[in-house]
């Protein structure tokens, strides 16, 4: 009777381990069928993705070839097709430019040169983001000559809505003082060598631009681009006890050293970036701002509103 009991038990246990087995392949036949099944339909949706691209310039993966006459009307439709395209273009930044309301009358006359190579670089921006940018400088170029440069232009040409957006968050953090045509990103401050510094004071870190969306590869790709200097920044001694005016986006607020020997450290737009910041629309950035004064509180005197 116990081997009798002992047998049934030993058979129950086989057949619930095969049991156990057939389950977990069947688990892993299903995870494998669902993750090929995903792949299947990444790969589909991707494909729709280049074939829609490549079809906005008349190219289609299916297109024959060795016809000299299918040749001629292919090239001859995506010839009309790309400068139906660029014409378009144009058309957009027009538009942008004839609905940006600007009330400076200019005595002078736009540079042909410059309008003709604003044209030729314009008309190879498709991005409606981008070609809302391209429309307020000809507005503003029509309305006051000489406040963009073709450097701008060059560098702008180059911009993609990634690096416009990376600009705008840089822009929005850009400290200026009345008067100042090139804005600068206040991210601390040192002391100069002195009694203080003796003390064993060491340098304060600079406000770390990550936390409010500007990364150091972001920094890197705008000097790259020439719109940022590529490095800090450290300004003369400021002379104690003398109050300066600051604004970033909407808000203001007086600096007044509580000690000799500080300096403020800053990031520099260059001056393609400063003529391109025109162009951004401020948006306040709360917490740069609270950060930024905490650092500088103390060894500064920090009062808003003036």
């Amino acid at each position: 009777m116990k081997i009798d009991q002992t047998s049934e038990i030993a058979t129950a246990s086989l057949v619930k381990d095969v049991n156990a087995t057939a389950k977990k392949r069947s688990d892993s036949d299903s995870v494998r069928s669902t993750t090929a099944g995903r792949a299947n339909h990444a790969a589909a949706h991707n494909a729709d993705r280049i074939r829609h691209w490549f079809s906005r310039i008349g190219v289609a993966d299916n297109m024959t070839l060795h016809d000299a006459a299918r040749r001629r009307n292919i090239i001859e439709r995506r010839r009309e097709m790309l400068a139906l395209q660029r014409i378009k273009n144009l058309q957009n930044i027009m538009e942008e430019a004839l609905g940006t309301a600007l009330t400076d009358i200019s005595s002078e006359n736009l540079d042909p040169d410059w309008f003709f190579a604003f044209s030729h670089m314009a008309e190879n921006i498709y991005s409606k983001t981008m070609q809302t940018l391209w429309g307020k400088i000809l507005a503003v170029e029509i309305s006051c000559p000489g406040s963009f440069s073709l450097r701008s232009l060059e560098t702008l040409k180059i911009l993609t809505q990634r690096d416009a957006d990376v600009f705008s968050k840089v822009v929005s953090i850009s400290a200026t003082r009345p008067g100042d045509t090139v804005p600068r990103i206040l991210i601390g401050y040192h002391q100069k060598p002195g009694l203080f510094s003796l003390l064993g004071h060491r340098q304060p870190d600079p406000v770390n631009l990550a936390e409010f969306g500007v990364g150091y590869p972001d920094l890197l790709a705008l000097s790259d681009m020439k719109l940022i200097y590529n490095s800090e920044i450290e300004s003369g001694e400021l002379p104690s006890e003398q109050a300066s005016r600051w604004r970033v986006g909407t808000s203001s607020f007086m600096l007044k050293p509580a000690r000799t020997g500080l300096a403020l450290v800053y990031i520099k737009f260059t001056a393609v970036g400063a003529e391109l910041a025109k162009l951004i629309s401020k948006k306040d950035n709360a917490s740069y701002l609270a950060a930024l004064k905490q650092k500088l509180n103390g060894p500064f005197a920090v009062v808003d509103g003036h």
